[in-house]
């Protein structure tokens, strides 16, 4: 288990890298002179160099070879690389288009999304409280689709890609850091690619649009990977329950943004729809906590039950040994 220094390190890096997620929104923002296509373009391209270089750093290489000899999981590599591009793409244009709420509302729903893969796809078996969370969820999408007058499509696909990218992820089983530098080594070409078909054309503002966008652009690398280092040394430190309800801050701070910054409309109909997402998640961290503190005092009942049988053990040991020694013994 890990140490309180180790639990409040851990804590330290999860607040950054979902602070960090939370806050994108604000540098997608900065690029807005720039297409969705070549910043996301920009973001996988600028990705790789950053990744060789954390690589670099820990020496991490010995994954490499194992992978490049099984072709499913490489197989699994690619989708995974294709489903975050179109997440990424995705959010890009929603923050851009003046969506961030709805974009917020994708991240919110999430968890509701991956929970209904599990029992879909892992046939995993639900808890009554899940149940009635997935209900609610479901029903805060037909409120939100009657608030904006048209299924919340973006939100909709934010969670389904990102959900989709994480049940591909458990057939990877690869580390935070290993697995986006593959993907980040999948994405580099057609990005690669991309970013020289918008400079033929007179489209790329990285060449036009003077040296602070071409920065921001090639900083989409750094924005991209930070997040992601400080999750992988928060997730090595922290429970899974308390990883759980550190992902609500980034949909969180998303969402004060839309209101505060970007000043979108919420309307009382759409205030509904978030209102009965945050109970739905409300259910769903509850019964998380809940079932992880039952399962902490079955570990903790076993384990004294376990010391209990090995001290009486011990005891019948010494009386059987002392009796045995206290036999006269008998000349042969």
């Amino acid at each position: 288990m890990p140490s309180p220094s180790d639990q409040r390190t851990g804590l330290a890096y999860g607040f950054l890298a979902y602070g960090m997620w939370g806050v994108l929104p604000l540098y997608w923002h900065l690029l807005s002179a720039a297409s969705p296509t070549e910043i996301l373009a920009s973001r996988m391209a600028w990705s790789l160099p950053v990744a060789l270089i954390f690589l670099a750093v820990a020496r991490r290489w010995s994954w490499i070879r194992p992978l490049l000899r099984q072709p499913k999981r490489l197989g699994l590599v690619v989708v995974a690389a294709a489903v975050i591009s179109v997440n990424w793409y995705l959010y890009i244009w929603a923050v851009n288009s003046g969506h961030v709420l709805e974009a917020s509302l994708g991240y919110f729903i999430n968890p509701l999304v991956s929970i209904a893969f599990g029992v879909i796809f892992l046939r995993e078996r639900l808890r009554p409280l899940q149940w009635t969370a997935v209900g609610v969820g479901t029903l805060a999408v037909v409120v939100m689709a009657v608030a904006y007058g048209r299924v919340p499509w973006i939100a909709l696909a934010l969670a389904l890609t990102f959900a989709t990218y994480g049940l591909v992820k458990k057939g990877i089983k690869l580390g935070g850091v290993e697995g986006f530098s593959m993907e980040t080594v999948i994405q580099f070409l057609p990005a690669l690619a991309c970013l020289v078909v918008l400079g033929v054309r007179g489209e790329s503002s990285f060449l036009s649009d003077g040296v602070e966008q071409a920065l921001l652009l090639a900083g989409c690398g750094i924005a991209t990977a930070l997040p992601l280092i400080a999750f992988g040394a928060s997730a090595v430190r922290l429970p899974l329950s308390v990883l759980g309800m550190l992902q609500y801050l980034a949909p969180t701070f998303q969402f004060v943004l839309g209101l505060t910054v970007f000043h979108e409309a919420m309307p009382p109909e759409r205030w509904a729809g978030f209102v009965l997402v945050w109970l739905a998640l409300a259910v769903l961290t509850w019964d998380a906590l809940r079932t992880a503190r039952t399962s902490r005092a079955a570990l903790a009942a076993a384990r004294t039950e376990a010391r209990t049988d090995l001290a009486a053990q011990a005891v019948t040991s010494r009386v059987v040994n002392r009796a045995q020694a206290a036999e006269p013994k008998t000349s042969a």
